[in-house]
C-alpha cells in the first residue's frame, strides 16, 4: 500500500491532483467497456494534458512496476481499453490531449492529439475547406488516439482506406517514458522501417500515441445517396460492381443492412421509418456517391445506374434522397444499428472480414452451419460490404432467451470463425482483438505470424506493462 501511495504522490505531482482520480466513484466510469461487458480495477484513472505529462507518468509507472492501461474515448468494442481485472495498473485517459496542433491546407494535413474526438476533427479541417474522410457511427464520442490504436475502418473505406492508410506521422510515448517524435508531415519518406505502423492498430499495447499527422482531402460538394432493396447478397455485390464501373471513385460508400437489423433499428430508434416498406426484401444496400466538383448531377446519374440494376435483375426496388434531410434520415437507419441492438439485449458479435467476392458465399455457409445448430436463432448481419467487412451478430428471436444462448458463444465462433478462416478472411476486421478475441487469434494466425508479434512486444515492453492482457 505504501508503495501504491508513493505511485499516487507521484502522479498527483505531474498532472495535478485533481486529475488523478482514485476515489471508487470518479474512476468507476472509465473501468467499464461501452458494452458493459468488461469490469476491470485500477490504482487510478490519470487525465494528463500535455505529452510531456503522459511521458513522465508512464516512467514513474513502469519505475513502479504498475501497468498502463491508454484510453481515449472508451467506445472501444473489444475490451481493449479496459483494465484486466487483477492486475495493478493506471488508466492513462487521453482525453484532456485534445488541441488541434495546426492545419496545412497546401499540403493537405492537419496534427491533432491524441485526446481530440473524430468530430472535432472533422469540423476542423471543414474549417479549412478541407474533408477528413474517416465517419463511423461514434464519432461524437470516439477520440484519434483510439482511431489510430484500433486502425478504425467506418463506411468510406472503399474510397479512402482505413485509419492506417490516413496517417502520415505519429508522436508516442514508449513503455519506458522516451517520447518519439515521429509526426512527419511527408507522403515520401524512404528511410528504413516505417515505424508509425508498428503502434496503428497495436491497441496501446507499444505505447501511448499522443499526437498524429492525418492526411486531409478536398471537400464533398455533390453527393447522391438511396437505399435500395437488392434480391440477395449476389445481387448486392454485383451491384457494387456496376456502381463502380459507372462512378469510379465517386462511390463513397455501399453498407449492406439485413432486414433483420433494419427491423431492430425500426423498433428501438424513435423517428425512424422503412424506406422501402413493401419490398419484402431480406437484404438492402445504402449507396453514397460523392464528388468534390460542384454542380455534378450526382442523383440522377445515381437513378440512371439503379435504373440499369433493376433491369438486370441487382435490385427489386429504391429510393434516391431528394434533400440532405432525408440522406440524414437514411444514414441514421444505418447508423443506429449498433445502438439499437444495445437495447434490444445482449448478442454474440463478430466483426468479420472475407474478400468482397466471397460474401455471398460465407452469407449463405454461414446460415445454414447455423441453423443447422441452433434452429430459430437470428442472425443480425450488417457492414461495410464495399470493402469486405462485416458485422455479423447472433441472438435468440426474443431477447429474454438470449442468457443461456450467450453461454454458447464459444461454439458460435467456432463455427462462425473457421467459415471466415476457410475464405481466406479475418476474425477482426475493424474493433481490434483486446480482451475478446486475444485467445481466438491463436487458432487462426500461423505460429510465425505470432512469434514475430511476441518479439515486437518483447523488444518494445520487456516488462509486459504496456496495456497487459490485450492483444497478445
Amino acid at each position: 500500500m505504501a508503495a501504491a501511495a508513493q505511485l499516487l504522490h507521484r502522479l498527483a505531482d505531474i498532472v495535478g491532483r485533481a486529475h488523478v482520480l482514485d476515489e471508487s466513484e470518479r474512476k468507476a466510469p472509465f473501468l467499464t467497456d461501452w458494452r458493459g461487458r468488461y469490469h476491470g480495477a485500477a490504482l487510478a484513472v490519470i487525465q494528463p494534458q500535455l505529452t510531456a505529462e503522459v511521458a513522465a507518468a508512464v516512467a514513474a509507472c513502469v519505475e513502479a512496476g504498475v501497468a498502463v492501461v491508454p484510453q481515449g474515448g472508451n467506445t472501444g468494442l473489444c475490451g481493449g481499453a479496459t483494465p484486466v481485472a487483477g492486475t495493478a495498473s493506471v488508466v492513462v485517459n487521453l482525453s484532456r490531449l485534445c488541441r488541434i496542433r495546426s492545419v496545412d491546407s497546401a499540403n493537405n494535413t492537419l496534427v491533432a492529439e491524441a485526446g481530440c474526438k473524430l468530430a472535432t476533427v472533422q469540423a476542423a479541417a471543414a474549417e479549412a475547406g478541407r474533408l477528413f474522410p474517416l465517419s463511423v457511427a461514434s464519432e461524437g464520442s470516439c477520440e484519434i488516439g483510439g482511431n489510430i490504436s484500433t486502425n478504425a475502418g467506418g463506411v468510406h473505406v472503399l474510397r479512402y482506406g482505413n485509419m492506417r492508410d490516413l496517417v502520415l506521422g505519429i508522436e508516442a510515448v514508449l513503455p519506458d517514458g522516451r517520447v518519439w517524435h515521429g509526426l512527419r508531415a511527408l507522403r515520401k519518406d524512404n528511410t528504413g522501417y516505417d515505424l508509425k505502423h508498428l503502434f496503428i492498430g497495436a491497441e496501446g499495447t507499444l505505447g501511448i500515441v499522443t499526437a498524429a499527422v492525418l492526411k486531409l482531402f478536398p471537400p464533398v460538394r455533390e453527393a447522391a445517396t438511396a437505399w435500395v432493396a437488392v434480391p440477395g447478397a449476389g445481387e448486392a455485390v454485383s451491384l457494387l460492381g456496376l456502381l463502380r464501373d459507372c462512378c469510379g471513385d465517386r462511390v463513397n460508400a455501399f453498407e449492406l443492412v439485413s432486414s433483420a437489423a433494419l427491423a431492430l433499428v425500426l423498433r428501438h430508434i424513435p423517428g425512424t421509418r422503412a424506406p422501402l416498406p413493401h419490398s419484402g426484401s431480406e437484404w438492402y444496400v445504402l449507396v453514397e456517391l460523392a464528388d468534390t466538383r460542384q454542380g455534378e448531377p450526382l442523383a440522377g446519374e445515381l437513378d440512371e445506374v439503379l435504373a440499369r440494376a433493376m433491369e438486370a435483375g441487382l435490385a427489386n426496388d429504391a429510393v434516391v434522397a431528394t434533400s440532405l434531410a432525408q440522406a440524414h434520415a437514411l444514414w441514421v437507419l444505418r447508423e443506429s444499428i449498433s445502438e439499437a441492438q444495445r437495447i434490444e439485449g445482449t448478442s454474440i458479435k463478430h466483426d468479420i472480414s472475407v474478400p468482397v467476392s466471397r460474401i455471398p458465399l460465407f452469407l449463405d455457409e454461414a446460415r445454414s452451419a447455423l441453423f443447422e445448430r441452433w434452429p430459430g436463432a437470428r442472425i443480425v448481419a450488417f457492414g461495410h460490404i464495399g470493402d469486405g467487412n462485416l458485422h455479423y451478430n447472433l441472438s435468440q428471436p426474443a431477447a429474454t432467451d438470449n442468457s443461456a444462448f450467450i453461454a454458447r458463444t464459444p461454439d458460435v465462433n467456432r463455427v462462425i470463425h473457421d467459415l471466415v478462416a476457410a475464405h481466406g478472411g479475418s476474425i477482426s476486421a475493424e474493433h481490434g482483438l483486446g480482451q475478446l478475441k486475444r485467445s481466438e487469434i491463436l487458432r487462426y494466425k500461423s505460429e510465425i505470424e505470432m512469434d514475430l508479434m511476441r518479439t515486437i512486444k518483447r523488444a518494445l515492453d520487456p516488462q509486459g506493462l504496456m496495456n497487459p492482457g490485450k492483444v497478445v
